[in-house]
């Protein structure tokens, strides 16, 4: 897979996102650090929109499903347009540590104005107190749900999967496993946006420092480090797919910023997937920081406009 060298080119960076970084690390710089609290406390001044990313309304259609899961109830947040075409199954980011169901409400209404498809969010559990492998055990059974009741609750079996962040590491994850365990490949597509693939750190995130552009080297080795609690090893393709067999999984789009630690992470995932015969595109965005498209502005205008033609297309 071909990569062009002129997105990392400092040149070809737009002013409106050198603006947005400047103002992300102006706004982080004068936050208290996230490790010196509980996570409880950071949750909730997150939801007080005290974290990186701007508050979302919530959507006036989003309802709340309980079902059964492997820790006791799982809840799904659906976001539906009238019959829909497909199913997104969504996976939140935050690091395994922060995050909810509902901080995203904007970009699946989206998906189901653009795309005609209903979101089903996936409200899994969070480290560190509830440590690997309780996310991708719910991101398991919640798949495997909505292939038993898709076809009852949306008219379709037209399945999509995708993620930011970590929630894009646990959609791999759930592809392999599905696979693996189950013996089933029913997803169309996957929209990986900013993936963690491998927590043993790639090159990118090694080197990058310090700088608290969304998050950093730091951030990044703490985040694995809850999420694991010393209950997996890092070369696990469970823990870090980047070390999967990856044949047999769906066209992928891998969208990432050429500012965010986790660049080598889509780098390498999107040509091992490519090498193991699978169909995949890399969105490289000049300048954006980690999960960009949570800030709104033309660089995610065009890489949500990206997301929307690769799920139209499938």
């Amino acid at each position: 897979m071909l990569v062009d060298p002129s997105a990392f080119d400092p040149a070809t960076v737009d002013p409106d996102t050198q603006k947005l970084n400047a103002e992300i690390l102006a706004k982080l710089t004068g936050l208290p650090d996230q490790w010196s609290v509980p996570p409880a406390v950071v949750r909730e001044r997150r939801k007080q929109g005290l974290g990186a990313f701007p508050l979302v309304p919530p959507s006036p259609r989003a309802r709340t499903l309980a079902i059964e899961g492997p820790g006791g109830v799982l809840e799904l947040r659906v976001i539906a347009p009238d019959a829909p075409t497909g199913v997104y199954l969504h996976i939140h980011g935050g690091g395994w540590v922060f995050g909810t169901a509902d901080m995203q409400d904007d970009r699946l209404e989206r998906l189901a104005q653009n795309c005609g498809l209903a979101s089903v969010s996936v409200e899994y559990r969070l480290a560190p107190e509830n440590p690997y492998p309780s996310a991708p055990d719910d991101c398991e059974a919640a798949a495997l749900w909505l292939l038993r009741e898709c076809q009852s609750r949306f008219g379709t079996d037209r399945l999509f999967i995708g993620g930011e962040s970590a929630g894009a590491h646990l959609a791999v994850v759930t592809l392999l496993r599905l696979r693996d365990k189950h013996g089933l490949t029913p997803f169309r597509g996957a929209n990986l946006t900013a993936g963690c693939y491998d927590l043993a750190q790639t090159p990118s995130v090694r080197r990058w420092g310090d700088l608290k552009l969304v998050l950093n080297t730091r951030d990044i080795f703490l985040f694995a480090q809850n999420f694991l609690r010393l209950k997996g090893d890092l070369r696990d393709p469970d823990v870090s797919p980047i070390h999967a067999d990856l044949a047999g999984l769906p066209p992928a789009l891998f969208s990432v910023g050429t500012r965010d630690p986790l660049v080598d992470d889509s780098l390498f995932m999107a040509s091992r997937w490519t090498a193991a015969g699978n169909a995949a595109e890399l969105a490289l965005w000049a300048g954006g920081a980690h999960v960009f498209i949570g800030f709104p502005g033309p660089l995610t205008e065009k890489a949500l406009a990206k997301t929307d033609a690769f799920l139209n297309g499938l």
